[in-house]
């Protein structure tokens, strides 16, 4: 069995039988090889086909976020140049995207017309090349300014051969899978499971723990990854002990840096289970590093060693490699770093230099190799799986009448790893509540963007050259009409 969505059951030949239908059905659209297919699905095993239709058909696959709202796919589509959006017409937005104003070149069908009917012919594509573009993965989803990591074939090869080396996966896995395929750490999941024959039950969201806990029980479910929050939000409202959960080989966690005393009691809860804690990026297609599970106890707080094929330094700030435990940039190189970002090629030379990545994380390495991090250079908030970028949050309260700047950072929480913050200067002489911002925020963007805490203040911390000081915005003492939301 490939797919397993509810009652939904898929097996491998129809999985593939799907994909070829689909790639035929793109051919019929006059979709060609390079072109890019944007791709707007829940996950679900029309979604996967979908991903592997489009390979099938020589073209790249640009998985969209489908909480994200109209405008934002619109602007994100367009920034592809996708010639088709495959969508579900359950997309609560689905009237913006199909505006023929707001998509102007830009095909649109729902993932029904592409796998309706029989595939009765074998079609057999020419393999492709290890640096033919694969996929575009949007890391920050900014409505100004979109940034597309590119993907290879070879790339993604390469991830899923590091990862299936030390997880050992074997066809015999049944993975759970509650991260979106739109983000790399679910991407990744798919691809590697598939790639050894494994089988892959598929749920929404974590809304309702204890419902995983019993899908994990009743599907004899062998590995499940996530981010620190979903194992928080899991040891919070099941008794992991008290399930039969015997068949669980291991957990993986990404995303974040997970907190010790939240791994600890992972390891508690279950001590048979080989417990993965790893890091990586979007732009190394998924993963950079990993603590080999018999070392969580001696490696407290470590992101670990690198994966299978890949290379890691820590370098200063005139790129020369330091020795074990001296802080500097973490650089990676291998063959699943990114071939760069999607029509930007001045922040692909920011992050690209002779092959190696620079990562944007600061940390050392220990005598064995072992990667610690201990800050990050960019101001991107992790909150959940979520990868938000504070610009795409700030610019849309700027736009709202009566605000004169705004800015926004992540804080702290223990269930999220962050939660969003922003801090708003009204104009002079106008009164802007808290409800008018999160109100024209929930309008225009999707409800993980929205701030939970909203401050109003009268000025904002910046450097004498005018530059915003992030760190020092929690500092700041509100104007009497501050409010906060929770």
């Amino acid at each position: 069995m490939a797919i397993v969505d509810g009652v939904h059951r898929l097996t491998y030949l129809q999985l593939h039988e799907m994909a070829c239908l689909i790639a035929d059905q793109l051919c019929k659209r006059g979709i060609l090889p390079g072109d890019r297919v944007a791709m707007l699905l829940q996950n679900s095993p029309q979604a996967v086909a979908l991903i592997y239709g489009t390979w099938l058909a020589g073209a790249v696959v640009a998985p969209l976020n489908p909480q994200a709202r109209g405008h934002e796919v619109c602007t994100l589509t367009e920034h592809s140049g996708a010639r088709l959006l495959v969508y579900e017409p359950a997309y609560r937005d689905i009237g913006v995207i199909t505006g023929q104003d707001l998509l102007d070149g830009t095909a649109t069908v729902p993932i029904a017309d592409l796998t309706s009917g029989v595939y009765s012919a074998e079609r057999t594509p020419a393999a492709p090349d290890a640096d033919d573009l694969a996929m575009l993965l949007y890391t920050s989803g900014t409505t100004g300014r979109p940034k597309a990591v590119m993907l290879s074939h070879g790339n993604i090869s390469a991830n899923v051969a590091g990862i299936i080396s030390y997880l050992g996966l074997t066809h015999a896995d049944r993975v759970l899978s509650v991260l979106p395929f739109n983000y790399s750490y679910g991407s990744s999941v798919l691809h590697t499971h598939l790639a050894v024959g494994a089988t892959i039950v598929l749920e929404k969201n974590m809304v309702f723990p204890h419902a995983i806990a019993e899908t994990m029980v009743r599907e004899r479910i062998t590995g499940f990854p996530g981010v620190p929050s979903t194992f928080a939000l899991l040891l919070s409202r099941v008794d992991l002990a008290t399930m039969q959960l015997d068949s669980l080989r291991y957990v993986t966690q990404a995303g974040a840096a997970m907190p010790t005393a939240l791994v600890d009691k992972l390891r508690n809860a279950l001590p048979e289970t080989s417990i993965f804690i790893m890091y990586g990026q979007t732009e190394a297609t998924a993963r950079l590093s990993y603590v080999p599970p018999n070392r969580l106890r001696d490696k407290p707080g470590s992101a670990g060693i690198a994966v299978p094929g890949v290379e890691i330094e820590i370098r200063d700030e005139q790129r020369r490699t330091l020795k074990p435990y001296a802080t500097g940039d973490v650089w990676a190189r291998g063959p699943n770093v990114m071939q760069g970002y999607w029509h930007d090629e001045a922040a692909t030379r920011a992050v690209l230099v002779d092959d190696w990545l620079k990562t944007g994380d600061i940390g050392y390495l220990d005598e064995e190799g072992f990667l610690f991090l201990v800050g990050r250079r960019s101001d991107i908030i992790k909150t959940g799986a979520h990868r938000v970028h504070p610009g795409e949050i700030e610019e849309v309260i700027a736009g709202l009448p009566g605000v004169s700047e705004a800015a926004v950072t992540g804080i702290d929480d223990e269930l999220l790893g962050q939660t969003i913050a922003a801090w708003v200067v009204p104009e002079p002489g106008c009164d802007i509540s808290v409800e008018e911002v999160k109100a024209r925020c929930r309008d225009m963007l999707a409800s993980y963007k929205i701030p939970k805490h909203v401050h109003i203040v009268a000025t904002l911390p910046r450097t004498t050259s005018g530059k915003l000081r992030r760190i020092e915005l929690s500092s700041l003492k509100p104007t009497t009409s501050t409010k906060e939301v929770h």
